[in-house]
């Protein structure tokens, strides 16, 4: 029976996808689980192709709606490809008796977000619903971008010593989101990291050309999206609590909820794997751009054990970093 934790991003979602969606659909492309396909094409190019479904509650929270994670969210999973993202397609499952202004209002924010990403959305569907079907809104939004010749970015590439950077300070979205349903006794004007990386991501690959892998830590945090990366590279990922970018706010209200920041959503940050050579021009290059300026070095590849993240805490001590377990953070994107 499919539980909230299958959709909450860590290990109750990837056994779902393992042994319903990967063994039905089988393919190399669907294989390598990237946060999206990227196609092979005979110009020397590839097409990378990505969909993602939004069911965020409440629609509209500090620093965002749903509308702009429709647009950003896609973006950023063919951001991560390496791919240049061009162009969307967005379907609206809509519950009956939802208001037209509101629904207006979503699709402004999704042109918005994609006039601001450099992408349009060019087709679409409408599907209206009963009452009480779809709790007022679902969104779902695909996209295509071109990932230029010779850009690859794998997990497979990822060597020991490699250096894992994150873009920004973690954590604010699945907070911002938890806040505003009001249900919670914590006053703290936390909003949303929700933005397209594309540009970012652009910046990056350009002081770092030998970059192995991007991933955006959304649903799981950052703390699955490791644990993803050692199982994939058969590595080890050792991180540096001190290190690691969090906002005293979102700290304490983490704490208050007893949540590692590491699980926590994000919807405008990412990780990379550099080497450790071109550590310094990526930490460099990411700063410098408007949505970098927190981006830190937060670990690095070992040898082992395989496919074990660690973590050197504040106190000198070293604990395991597991993937989310349950849903803490139900219906955040």
């Amino acid at each position: 029976m499919v539980t909230a934790a299958h959709g909450a991003g860590g290990s109750a979602s990837a056994e779902l996808i393992e042994a319903v969606f990967v063994d039905a659909f089988r393919n190399p492309a669907l294989d390598a689980l990237g946060d999206g396909a990227v196609l092979p094409l005979p110009s020397g190019e590839s097409l990378a192709f990505s969909t993602d479904s939004f069911v965020v509650r409440p629609l509209r929270f500090p620093g965002g709606s749903i509308g702009d994670l429709a647009v950003h969210g896609t973006v950023n999973d063919l951001a991560m490809t390496g791919a240049r993202p061009l162009w969307l397609s967005a379907a609206f499952v809509i519950e009956e008796g939802f208001p037209v202004d509101e629904l207006r209002r979503v699709a402004g924010d999704m042109a918005e977000a994609a006039r601001a990403a450099g992408v349009e959305v060019v087709t679409g569907d409408t599907k209206v619903v009963d009452t009480g079907a779809a709790d007022g809104l679902i969104v779902t939004t695909a996209g295509v971008g071109l990932v230029p010749p010779g850009r690859q970015l794998s997990a497979r590439r990822v060597r020991p010593g490699d250096r894992v950077l994150v873009s920004g300070t973690i954590g604010e979205h699945g907070m911002a989101v938890m806040i505003a349903r009001g249900n919670l006794a914590i006053d703290a004007a936390i909003r949303s990291d929700t933005a397209a990386v594309n540009a970012l991501v652009e910046e990056l690959l350009a002081a770092a050309p030998s970059t192995r892998w991007l991933r955006d830590p959304t649903r799981g945090g950052v703390g699955t999206a490791c644990n993803e990366l050692a199982r994939d590279s058969g590595l080890g990922v050792l991180l540096d609590e001190c290190s690691v970018p969090v906002r005293p706010d979102v700290r304490g209200a983490c704490e208050l909820l007893g949540i590692d920041p590491l699980h926590v959503a994000n919807e405008g940050r990412f990780l990379a794997v550099v080497p450790p050579e071109q550590a310094p021009a990526a930490l460099a290059a990411l700063r410098e751009h408007p949505r970098g300026r927190s981006a830190a070095v937060i670990g690095e590849i070992t040898e082992g054990p395989a496919g074990i993240v660690a973590m050197r805490t504040a106190l000198g001590g070293t604990r395991i970093v597991d993937m989310l377990v349950g849903d803490p953070l139900p219906r955040i994107c």
